[in-house]
C-alpha cells in the first residue's frame, strides 16, 4: 500500500506564499495522476489542481494564475506552489494519487495539511 505524506502547510498573511509537498512511499508500480484538493469544515472537498504523469495540468478557476502544481516522478512527489494567497484559500489541503499496483489502480489520500491565510 501507499502512504502519502504532506508537508508545508501553515499560517501566512494575505498576499504571501506557501509551498506544499506530498511524497508517496510504499509498495506500488507507479503513480498516474496526482493532485491537490481542499476542504473547509462543513463544505465538500474541492479540486485545487491535478497533474498527470506526463505533466498535463488542470486548475480550479479560483486558483488559476496564483497556484502552480508540479511533480517529480523519480521522487513520487507532487508540489503545490501557492502565491498571492487570499483568506478564502484557508482550508485543509489533501494530496491525492492514482496508484498503480500489480492488479489494480486505486486512489489514495494524504492525511491533510492546514493552510491558514490571515487578512
Amino acid at each position: 500500500q501507499v502512504q502519502l505524506v504532506e508537508s508545508g502547510g501553515g499560517l501566512v498573511q494575505a498576499g504571501g506564499s506557501l509551498e506544499l509537498s506530498c511524497a508517496a512511499s510504499g509498495s506500488f508500480f507507479s503513480i498516474n495522476a496526482m493532485g491537490w484538493f481542499r476542504q473547509v469544515s462543513g463544505k465538500q472537498r474541492e479540486l485545487v489542481a491535478t497533474i498527470t504523469r506526463g505533466g498535463n495540468t488542470v486548475y480550479a478557476d479560483s486558483v488559476k494564475g496564483r497556484f502552480t502544481i508540479s511533480r517529480d516522478n523519480a521522487k513520487n512527489t507532487v508540489y503545490l506552489q501557492m502565491n498571492s494567497l487570499k483568506p478564502e484559500d484557508t482550508a485543509v489541503y489533501y494530496c491525492s494519487a492514482d496508484v498503480v499496483y500489480q492488479f489494480k489502480i486505486a486512489g489514495s489520500w494524504g492525511q491533510g495539511t492546514q493552510v491558514t491565510v490571515s487578512s
